[in-house]
């Protein structure tokens, strides 16, 4: 019955997700409680330390100390919490064992989430409660499409496997024609360049995956062509630029002076917000460097997953992150499964390669790697660590 109740709490959390705050932060607090007096009962806490762990614990303190050490004060506790929140599912799953079936039931429903949550997205722009496409507890339009371009991989693999092809199309067709509605660049470039990475892995093991990426690659460029002509033209001169990258050079240059000012902790996990133009013009000055105000925008995040961890957590909280990111592509490398290993382990593999190379490649471009769209990606990286790193 404890171990139903477990899985039972990580199920609702993947349901609640892209959904509801309230419940999702409760199935979290839930599940991982359930976890460790499971583990604590049984005396087995999912075997010996590894290289894995300590990547996980120092980056889960490495949000806490930026948080104590912060150069500005406001919303660093809630921001280091997220880090554990996301920090800990991880750990949870990369130290648990699962059935197929639990796998399974695990992917799922983080499929069916996301269709109810487009659903009720769909629902809300019908109506005009809502300006863009929003997942309700994912929220912006933007984070959505980092959220929809995961799940497309997901789809992608599913319907790699052969299983169930007709549902598994279905899906991602769902998937990619909402990540269109976004219309967000770079989500739908990456996700497009994700699905013809996950071809070309499934070579090997099947020739159908590249004839079908060709052909949806190939409509997708017709289709942006035809519907947006001048989106591929190219811009000249600095006002060009700016617009091809939507003042995010702006942003880019306040999180470096964020980062210059408090190299090492930074100024706080989701405090981005507070360096201002007049903190940036003072900083400079007491510095003795010039200051122009154009060169400077103001936002919420530093719209790079790099850029954003600089100058929230410095050097101290980016080194951790690299390192989890670096073994996570190494792994996914290393560790791709062979051309005749069963379906299962191709879409564990699939997925989490989905997640890495959203999470790095949109990361360019974006703050990724946090709130729903950083569970997401490490519940898939969990599920597949669970598979091949316990015995």
């Amino acid at each position: 019955m404890r171990r139903r109740a477990e899985i039972g709490l990580l199920v609702a959390l993947c349901f609640f997700l892209p959904l509801y705050e309230a419940p999702k932060n409760l199935a979290w607090a839930a599940y991982v409680l359930m976890w460790l007096a499971n583990r604590a009962a049984a005396r087995d806490f999912g075997g010996r330390w590894d290289l894995w762990d300590s990547l996980i614990a120092a980056w889960i303190a490495s949000g806490i100390l930026a948080a104590a050490f912060a150069g500005l004060h406001g919303n660093e506790w809630r921001g280091a919490l997220d880090l554990v929140r996301y920090g800990s599912v991880l750990w949870a799953l990369k130290r648990s064992r699962f059935s197929e079936r639990e796998e399974r039931w695990v992917l799922g429903t983080l499929v069916a989430s996301t269709l109810v949550g487009l659903a009720m997205a769909y629902a809300a722009l019908w109506r005009g409660t809502e300006p863009t496409l929003q997942l309700n507890s994912v929220g912006h339009v933007n984070h959505t499409a980092i959220y929809l371009a995961i799940m497309l991989g997901v789809s992608a693999a599913w319907l790699f496997t052969g299983r169930w092809p007709a549902l598994a199309g279905a899906v991602a067709l769902a998937m990619l024609v909402s990540l269109f509605v976004s219309a967000s660049r770079g989500a739908i470039g990456i996700a497009l360049v994700t699905v013809a990475v996950l071809a070309v892995a499934w070579w090997r093991r099947s020739r159908v995956p590249a004839l079908l990426t060709s052909a949806l690659v190939a409509a997708s460029v017709i289709f942006v062509l035809a519907g947006d002509p001048e989106m591929l033209r190219k811009h000249e001169g600095k006002e060009g630029m700016q617009k091809v990258l939507a003042y995010r050079d702006g942003a880019w240059r306040v999180a470096l002076e964020a980062w210059r000012q408090y190299p090492w902790f930074g100024v706080g996990m989701d405090n981005y917000s507070l360096v201002t133009r007049e903190r940036v013009k003072a900083w400079r000055g007491e510095a003795g460097r010039d200051y122009e105000a154009a060169d400077y925008m103001e936002f919420p995040h530093g719209h790079s997953l790099l850029l954003n961890t600089l100058a929230e957590r410095g050097i101290v909280g980016t080194a951790p992150l690299a390192a989890v990111l670096i073994a996570w592509g190494i792994a996914l490398l290393r560790r791709r499964p062979a051309s005749a290993a069963p379906e299962d382990h191709w879409l564990l593999w699939g997925a989490a390669a989905s997640a890495w190379l959203v999470t790095v490649g949109v990361g360019t471009v974006n703050t990724t790697l946090h709130h729903e769209h950083g569970l997401l990606a490490t519940v898939l990286l969990g599920l597949w660590l669970a598979r091949f790193s316990r015995r």
